[in-house]
């Protein structure tokens, strides 16, 4: 089934969100293992004994079971499901680590759902979650949903765009934001001649070098569609559209040292430092790491900043507003009425969505983000992101293209882009006919 329905929401959102602010992964001995964690809580008067059992929580928040934050959520959780024990599994390369979990069948009970799931495929792993009563509230009820039934929850909203540190940039003599790509390029030469390094791409990280293909294709085409047009080509991969873009842009920046020196380490928690610190200038990713910077790297919130990624040279820039991961339910659960209890709770009571910086999902919150209004005032082209075709990840999956990173990693540093892209659209095109597409 192809799901169409655009969300009208969108820029009344982020309109919403400017007047509104302008008024204004596990312990760290097994977080890399995915080993469970454990956190209890408190019960009260009020509470729901009749609700029990312990359930397995999969998680890429590696630092909020670090720092105790979900040790909050649960507490908060056990006063209303005091007979519910809550553990973690944390991963640090959460999305390609928790498709072979779930493909074995030991994903845990509440999981983000992994974003190569074909819609169709849903209920193959998900248990439906009509029966949460939510889905009239929040955004994105469409995004995981396959005849009838809601498979996922998202657990935010956000936009991707530049997240810059201010101090940086006055160190580097950059005076106004760069609202070109030529532009783009010439602060990130006086950052480098000022001995910061211009943006942070964590490739050795691996998933935030997804912003420069798959993640970022409505933002670098300007067509909230492009995804799902790739259905019905048999060679999507080219140097002039979307695809092109993201990696000319990518390329460019690794060949002029504008980037880590170290690409090979996971550096993802120490960046953080690097750009609160202003030891490095930008993040090309989505609202929502703003919150990490200020809290786990320390920097105060007024020098943190956000402005829309200039890609090309027009003028125009782009805001698409889209979902973060979305949560649900294992089907193999064995205490499943409590994994959707805390799903419902994580979702809609925890506050996850403010603390990480996150455009609330429940229709009825209010946005606390203050470096949104910023965004805003550069009057950003707004989009609105739709649900994906499920016939892209049936041709994706059969191709073994998996849309992780990994694939941006190899043709960020390859020789010949083109001769990358043509292996792409090769595999693409046969998996295409293997699925007669």
């Amino acid at each position: 089934m192809r799901m169409k329905k655009r969300f009208a929401v969108t820029l009344s959102v982020l309109m919403a969100l400017t007047l509104a602010l302008a008024a204004c992964g596990g312990s760290k001995n097994d977080k890399d293992n995915g080993g469970a964690g454990n956190a209890g809580g408190q019960t009260n008067e009020g509470a729901d004994t009749g609700i029990s059992g312990e359930i397995v929580f999969a998680t890429h928040r590696t630092d909020l079971v670090d720092n105790g934050t979900f040790d909050k959520y649960v507490a908060e959780f056990n006063k209303q499901y005091p007979n519910v024990k809550v553990k973690y599994a944390p991963y640090t390369n959460y999305e390609q680590d928790i498709r072979v979990k779930l493909t074995a069948g030991d994903a845990g009970d509440v999981l983000m759902i992994p974003t190569n799931i074909a819609n169709s495929e849903l209920g193959d792993f998900f248990a439906p979650l009509n029966d949460l009563g939510i889905f009239d509230q929040v955004r994105f009820a469409d995004f995981k949903a396959h005849e009838g039934n809601y498979y996922g929850v998202a657990t935010g909203a956000s936009t991707n765009g530049i997240v810059y540190n201010k101090r940086a940039f006055e160190k580097a003599g950059i005076t106004e934001v760069p609202k070109t790509l030529d532009e783009f390029y010439e602060a990130c030469r006086k950052l480098k001649d000022a001995g910061i390094v211009p943006i942070y791409i964590n490739y050795g990280a691996q998933w935030p070098m997804g912003q420069w293909g798959r993640n970022s294709l409505a933002h670098f085409s300007g067509d909230v569609e492009f995804e799902n047009k790739m259905v019905e080509m048999d060679a999507p991969f080219q140097l002039d559209n979307a695809w092109g873009t993201g990696l000319n842009i990518v390329r460019t920046l690794i060949e002029k040292g504008y980037v880590e020196e170290d690409l090979a380490t996971n550096n993802w928690e120490a960046s953080k430092v690097e750009i609160a610190t202003g030891n490095a200038a930008m993040y090309f990713l989505g609202n929502w790491v703003i919150n990490q910077i200020i809290e786990q790297g320390g920097a105060p919130a007024e020098d943190i900043g956000f402005f829309p990624f200039p890609h090309d040279n027009s003028g125009t820039v782009n805001a698409v507003l889209g979902p973060d991961y979305f949560m649900g339910v294992s089907k193999d659960s064995k205490n499943i009425e409590a994994a959707k209890a805390f799903v419902k709770f994580f979702v809609m009571d925890s506050g996850y969505d403010a603390d990480s910086g996150f455009i609330p999902i429940n229709k009825n919150n209010e946005p606390t983000l203050p470096q949104m209004a910023e965004f805003m005032s550069y009057n950003p082209n707004v989009l609105e992101s739709v649900p994906s075709d499920s016939r892209f990840n049936e041709i994706a999956n059969k191709a073994q293209i998996p849309f992780t990173g990994e694939e941006i990693q190899q043709m960020a540093v390859a020789k010949d882009l083109k001769a990358e892209f043509d292996k792409l659209n090769q595999k693409w095109a046969a998996a295409k006919k293997e699925l007669g597409y």
